[in-house]
C-alpha cells in the first residue's frame, strides 16, 4: 500500500479530462479510491483521493495538463482510520432568492447542533438559489429544535429550508 494523497483538477470543461487524469495515474500505479466531480458554470472541478507511491512524481506527471488549461494540485494526506461516519443521516434542502450568506447561515446552525455536512451541492438557476446537503447528525441531536433553528435561520436570509431523514432505500 502506498501513500494517500488528494488531487484536485480544475479548469474549463472539455471531453477527455477524466480519461487523461486517470490514465496518468494508472501509468504511475496510482489507485483511485474516492472522487467527486462536477461542472461548475462550465468549469470542470474534480477532487480525488488516490493511493500511489510519490505525490511529487504524480504532480510532475499531471503538470502537462496545464497546457490545456487545467490546474492540478497534489496534497499528501495523513493516515486515517477511515472510520465510517456516525450519526443519523438527514437531507437539508434550501431554496430562494440568491444573496450572500445563505450557505454560511444554514451550515452554522447545523454545525452548532453537532451536525457534520458530508455532501453539499449548490446551484444558481436564474435568480433561484438551491442548496442540498447530506447531514450526519449525532444520535442524541434534538431534531425538532434543529428544524426550528433552521427555519429561523432560513427566514433571516430570505429563503425556505427543510430538514428530512435521508431515504436510505434509495442509496
Amino acid at each position: 500500500m502506498g501513500t494517500s494523497f488528494a488531487i484536485t483538477v480544475v479548469g474549463h470543461d472539455r471531453p477527455g479530462i477524466i480519461a487523461e487524469v486517470t490514465g496518468a495515474l494508472a501509468d504511475l500505479g496510482g489507485n483511485l479510491e474516492d472522487s467527486s466531480m462536477t461542472l461548475l458554470r462550465g468549469h470542470f472541478a474534480w477532487t480525488l483521493v488516490v493511493t500511489g507511491t510519490d505525490p511529487a512524481v504524480t504532480q510532475e506527471r499531471l503538470r502537462p495538463l496545464q497546457d490545456s488549461g487545467l490546474w492540478t494540485t497534489v496534497i499528501p494526506l495523513p493516515e486515517s482510520d477511515a472510520a465510517p461516519r456516525s450519526g443519523v443521516s438527514y437531507v437539508l434542502s434550501v431554496h430562494g432568492g440568491d444573496r450572500p450568506g445563505i450557505v454560511a447561515k444554514l451550515t452554522e446552525v447545523v454545525a452548532a447542533a453537532g451536525g457534520n455536512i458530508v455532501d453539499l451541492t449548490t446551484r444558481l438557476a436564474g435568480d433561484l438559489y438551491v442548496l442540498v446537503a447530506e447531514v450526519a447528525l449525532p444520535v442524541e441531536a434534538d431534531v425538532a429544535l434543529l428544524e426550528r433553528q433552521i427555519s429561523a435561520a432560513a427566514t433571516s436570509v430570505g429563503v425556505g429550508a427543510t430538514l428530512r431523514p435521508e431515504d436510505t432505500d434509495l442509496l
